[in-house]
C-alpha cells in the first residue's frame, strides 16, 4: 500500500521559509514521479511542482508552477524515500494546505502552464500559513 505523509508546514511570516517532507512507502522509490500540490480555501487545487526519478536517482526532471519559480526548490532524498520541497521568500498567497501525491509523470505544459502529474495517490497534507 502507497502511503505518504507530509511535515514542515506551520506559521511563517511573509519573506520567510518552510521545507516541506514528503515521505513515502509502499513502493519501490527508484522509479516514481511526486508532484507537490496545494489548496487554498474556496480555490481548486493546483499542482506546484513535481520531481520524476527513475533508475534510482533523480533524472533531474523537474516543473514549477509561474507563480512559484525562484523561490520553491524541489528535491529528493532516494535513500530516505523522501521528496522536499524548499519554499523561500514565502508570500500570503501561498497560504494552503499542500499535499504530495505520486503520479505517472511529471511534465510541464506550455499551453496551459501547469505540471502534469496524474496523481494516483495522495498524503494527508499539511497547513502552510503565511502572514502578511
Amino acid at each position: 500500500e502507497v502511503q505518504l505523509v507530509e511535515s514542515g508546514g506551520g506559521l511563517v511570516q511573509a519573506g520567510g521559509s518552510l521545507r516541506l517532507s514528503c515521505a513515502a512507502s509502499g513502493f519501490t522509490f527508484d522509479d516514481y514521479a511526486i508532484g507537490w500540490f496545494r489548496q487554498a480555501p474556496g480555490k481548486e487545487r493546483e499542482g506546484v511542482s513535481c520531481i520524476r526519478s527513475s533508475d534510482g536517482k533523480s533524472d533531474g526532471s523537474t516543473a514549477y508552477i509561474d507563480s512559484v519559480k525562484g523561490r520553491f526548490t524541489i528535491s529528493s532524498d532516494n535513500a530516505k524515500n523522501t521528496v522536499y520541497l524548499q519554499m523561500n521568500s514565502l508570500k500570503p498567497e501561498d497560504t494552503a494546505v499542500y499535499y504530495c501525491a505520486t503520479g505517472s509523470r511529471c511534465t510541464w505544459d506550455p499551453l496551459l502552464r501547469t505540471i502534469v502529474v496524474v496523481p494516483r495517490s495522495w498524503g494527508q497534507g499539511t497547513q502552510v500559513t503565511v502572514s502578511s
